[in-house]
């Protein structure tokens, strides 16, 4: 059914954390509000387990119109980016992690004056107590834990336990359970046992009111009377769909927004004094993976959440901080068996084989070849008992560029060359984890074969700034030239952060609602 006539107060595109914090606010104000997403509702027990069920698994809309499930993996020129799809975004199968970065994050230039910890605290408050958040209790035991915070004391480091979205104890809403410390966090908790977005910040927008329109993927964005005209494709029906709203709040996630904002200024040239920095700055927050095989030590790393514990390196520059996240046993058992190479591809085959990367692995996911331990394991392979991931976060350069090409979206930065530091340093970090591990440790095949990393903390794009010159949006989230029309996602942060990045993201959308809620 065509929407061309409704209006609402506020509409909002995505229902990740900048779209729900805001969803939520704008609902409590008495303003009617409608959330576009284009990804579907998940409730406990329906996220997908069988890896071969690929449709379900990835979100490779509109070039395969039928597959539109949990991920998206985009191997773009210059780096590869894994992100969500679904009602909560990111929060359905994100690690859990929320940590306030240190002062030092903001003291980047790129960050305008007024974002600094002591401002931000109070947002980060108020995340905080909706999401539920608490570190894992004391008295659960983890060997994976036990180790990983020797491993640091070995190397003089400070480690600690982030708080987690996690319900430890049952959780009063039905269908729900406690956390039953199986290690599938970022698979989406079948137990009901996360405390994302559609249990938290979503449910209480819908209890104000608020609308929520699951398989409605959002093309562009035209100014319309004292509004904006939201247009949108209804996955179900096919149809070509719009909507108006007196403020319009675009929180489609970092590749989603400014792909949205990209194709209305370049493409459909709706709004076409947008500022020339939009896609500018683009940061894959210094996500480099790694992994250590055949520890000295019993890990039984499927025991407990993917994620127990972080160590800091932020003694000097370039900061970054470092956890060891895993998986389910037959997730560790399937990656232990892939092993470890460090043959690195010639630079033209590399720059060949690298965008086709993506549907090569979903053709090895769709036959089954990764759903199994291998029957000739990798070189290096070793016990899934005693492997662990790694997983350094750091501050990169921040200096991809997003540009709408004529494939789509697309990512240009030479990443291995500008942040080389960083890389050596934390190759060296990982190194020295291992020393107390005593296994063999390795970056991930995305570095070793292609210099590329790959990152699920994609940010840039629409930075925050004074001006139009420096960046796409207000310290409000306004995008310079269009009032009414907010952005409140990822894509707003100038620079890369160090930690986890999801507490930052909120905490800066808590503070756009309320210019959100009050603009007239």
């Amino acid at each position: 059914m065509s929407a061309q006539g409704e209006r609402f107060d506020a509409v909002v595109i995505g229902s990740g954390f900048g779209g729900a914090i805001n969803a939520r606010r704008l609902a409590e104000a008495g303003k009617s509000v409608l959330v576009l997403e284009r990804g579907r509702r998940y409730r406990p027990g329906e996220f997908p387990r069988d890896v071969r069920a690929t449709r379900e698994l990835f979100w490779r809309y509109p070039r395969h119109a039928a597959d539109r499930g949990l991920y998206e993996l985009n191997f773009f020129s210059g780096i590869g980016v894994v992100s969500a799809s679904g009602v909560g975004g990111g929060s359905l199968v994100y690690a859990n992690i929320h940590i306030r970065p240190d002062e030092i994050v903001f003291d980047d230039p790129r960050w305008p004056d007024w974002f600094t910890r002591r401002n931000l605290d109070p947002y980060y408050d108020k995340v905080a107590e909706t999401m539920g958040i608490a570190p894992v209790p004391d008295d659960v035991v983890m060997d994976k834990r036990d180790v990983y915070r020797s491993a640091a004391v070995q190397n003089k480091r400070s480690v600690f336990d982030p708080d987690q979205a996690v319900s430890w104890d049952d959780p009063d809403q039905p269908g729900r359970r406690a956390c039953q410390y199986v290690a599938e966090c970022e698979f989406g908790c079948n137990f009901g046992a996360k405390n994302s977005l559609d249990f938290t910040y979503l449910a209480r927008a819908e209890s104000q009111g608020a609308e929520l329109r699951s398989g409605s993927n959002v093309t562009h964005i035209e100014p319309d009377g004292d509004g904006y005209r939201v247009h949108y494709t209804d996955l179900a029906s096919g149809d070509s769909c719009s909507v108006a709203g007196r403020r319009v709040v675009l929180a489609a996630g970092t590749l989603g927004t400014n792909l949205i904002l990209l194709s209305s200024r370049d493409s459909f040239q709706s709004l076409p004094a947008l500022s020339h920095r939009l896609g500018f700055g683009f940061s894959g927050n210094g996500d480099f993976l790694g992994s250590i095989q055949s520890s000295q030590q019993e890990l039984e790393p499927w025991n407990g959440p993917d994620v127990t514990s972080v160590i800091r390196y932020f003694d000097e520059a370039p900061h970054f901080t470092m956890a060891a996240p895993t998986f389910n046993k037959a997730a560790m058992e399937v990656l232990a068996s892939l092993g470890q190479g460090s043959l690195g591809l010639p630079r033209l085959l590399a720059d060949w084989l690298w965008p086709k990367t993506g549907g090569l692995l979903v053709w090895a996911f769709r036959r089954g070849l990764l759903s199994k331990p291998l029957r000739f394991p990798g070189p290096k392979a070793g016990n899934p008992a005693r492997m662990t991931n790694l997983f350094a976060i750091g501050r990169d350069n921040a200096n991809g560029k997003i540009r709408l090409g004529k494939g789509g979206l697309d990512i240009d930065w030479n990443y291995a060359a500008e942040n080389e530091e960083l890389v050596n340093k934390m190759t060296r970090a990982m190194e020295d984890v291992n020393d107390y591990y005593g296994g063999t440790v390795a970056p991930l095949a995305s570095w070793n074969l292609f210099k590329r990393i790959l990152t699920v903390h994609p940010l840039g794009g629409c930075h925050l700034s004074e001006s139009p010159d420096r960046g796409v949006v207000s310290l409000d989230g306004e995008v310079h030239g269009y009032p009414g029309l907010f952005v409140a996602d990822g894509s707003v942060i100038p620079s890369s952060i160090g930690f986890h990045p999801v507490m930052t993201i909120s905490a800066v959308a808590e503070r756009i609602a309320e210019a959100v809620v009050a603009y007239d």
